[in-house]
């Protein structure tokens, strides 16, 4: 019975970080650089990304092409007036398509790429350490595709896509005050105490998911040799751990009064399903002459889905646990142009506007969320007939968010409770605590890409 409260205690706390800001909108260096627009475009092989209609209007017999995004970022957390920063890992969010011509009008391909992931690393002493420490997150998906040329100038196209994941995170167990206070209460010498920002005992979960399979579907319309409209749906997928490994890790004097309760968590099964949402994505691109190509994009992110976060246990069903995300679905804005400035040379410029789903009031730490505003600029250039190198650099620009507060379970409260139902209320600590903090975010997104097509 004490394992499973403890187990409870430490998987709620440690997966309310896995989805918050999660979803990658860096899949092509190309069109990265015209603000990653492309749902009304024709862009051979990298259109099973964008919209898998699109792929049907190349021209070419075979094309292959991958890019890779280096994500540089640093986030800040200012809590009380003092002010903590990040120090994140880089992340490299890829892609590689091929496309084939099978017969007239009728083309097939294979995408894999990297539609969400989060790395984020705040350290294992800082205020906000009961809410995360530091995360990893990577989800794959591979897609096999299929367009149609059903007139002219209309095709459709469908593919489906197959996803996997993993995930590793670190997060405190407890606050070094509300140790302080039950070491105080069991008569501890004051060397043992804790200072404010240390934190006594932290907890690693891992967990690889299960596949989840998912669609993604597409139209496009080339109006007339100036304007084209397109829309794609991609949809959602959840992808569920059925196992995960824990490993408790201590700092101090916390090691003697915890060790005998935890010991035996460091292995630990777990079940949890997360979103990845829905993309609905509706485009217009626009030739004013043959050299120039401007395009816009509106995206809809279906993060309603993430309205809770459900963990289960195996035969423990009263330990079940439901708690609320309050997500809600929010919008991307892309726009951008490209201009062939000669027959090796394409230059490009673009903006992209991606507004924040989270609540602040149910706010966790892993890649904060925000509304962020991210131009950009880029090139290609073709040394040869038939290969293109490609390159952009995005500026990350995130507004902040104010006040806001995540919730965790402080696992001193239970502690204290099972030495004496009646020391939590004398010590003043409390079952809920909150963290309260003003964040900002700052990243570059230099990518690079080849693809080769005959």
């Amino acid at each position: 019975m004490k394992k499973a409260i403890t187990t409870a205690l430490l998987l709620t706390a440690a997966l309310g970080a896995l989805a918050e800001g999660y979803q990658v909108n860096t899949y092509s260096a190309r069109q990265l650089g015209m603000g990653h627009t492309g749902t009304a475009m024709a862009l051979g092989a990298e259109s099973q990304i964008f919209n898998p209609a699109a792929m049907v209007f190349s021209d070419k017999t075979f094309e292959l092409s991958g890019s890779v995004t280096a994500v540089v970022s640093k986030a800040t957390a200012t809590h009380e007036g003092t002010r903590y920063e990040s120090d994140n890992p880089v992340s490299t969010p890829m892609n590689v398509c091929t496309s084939f011509h099978i017969f007239d009008n009728f083309y097939g391909g294979l995408s894999f790429l990297t539609p969400c992931g989060s790395a984020i690393n705040w350290g294992d002493n800082w205020p906000g350490a009961v809410l995360n420490q530091k995360v990893s997150i990577k989800i794959f998906s591979i897609q096999p595709t299929l367009a149609y040329k059903i007139l002219p100038n209309l095709s459709v196209g469908a593919g489906v896509t197959v996803n996997w994941g993993n995930v590793n995170l670190d997060k405190g167990l407890m606050t070094g005050n509300s140790m302080n206070m039950l070491m105080g209460a069991l008569g501890m010498p004051p060397s043992a105490m804790y200072a404010p920002n240390v934190t006594p005992a932290s907890v690693n979960l891992k967990g690889n998911s299960r596949i989840g399979v998912g669609y993604n579907v597409g139209a496009l319309w080339q109006i007339d040799r100036h304007w084209s409209v397109g829309a794609s749906f991609r949809s959602k997928t959840v992808l569920t751990v059925n196992k995960g490994d824990a490993q408790v890790r201590y700092n101090g004097e916390a090691k003697t009064l915890l060790e005998p309760v935890l010991d035996n968590l460091n292995r630990t099964n777990f079940k949890a399903s997360l979103p990845c949402p829905y993309v609905l994505s509706v485009g217009v691109a626009y030739k004013p002459i043959e050299s120039v190509v401007i395009a816009a994009d509106v995206q809809l992110n279906g993060w309603k889905a993430y309205d809770r976060l459900d963990i289960e246990f195996d035969n423990l069903s009263a330990f079940d646990q439901h708690l609320t995300k309050n997500y809600h679905n929010a919008m991307t804005y892309h726009v951008g142009a490209q201009w062939t400035c000669t027959p090796r040379l394409d230059v490009r410029a673009g903006m992209m506007v991606d507004t924040n789903p989270c609540d602040k009031d149910y706010y966790n730490p892993e890649t904060p969320g925000q509304t962020r505003i991210e131009p950009a600029l880029g090139f290609s250039f073709r040394p040869i007939r038939g290969l293109s190198i490609d390159f952009a650099l995005m500026y990350v620009h995130g507004c902040g968010t104010d006040n806001a507060t995540g919730q965790y379970e402080d696992f001193v409260y239970n502690m204290a409770s099972q030495v004496n139902p009646a020391l939590p209320d004398m010590l003043g600590i409390k079952p809920v605590g909150t963290f309260t903090a003003d964040y900002k975010v700052r990243a570059w997104l230099p990518a690079l890409g080849l693809s080769y097509a005959f």
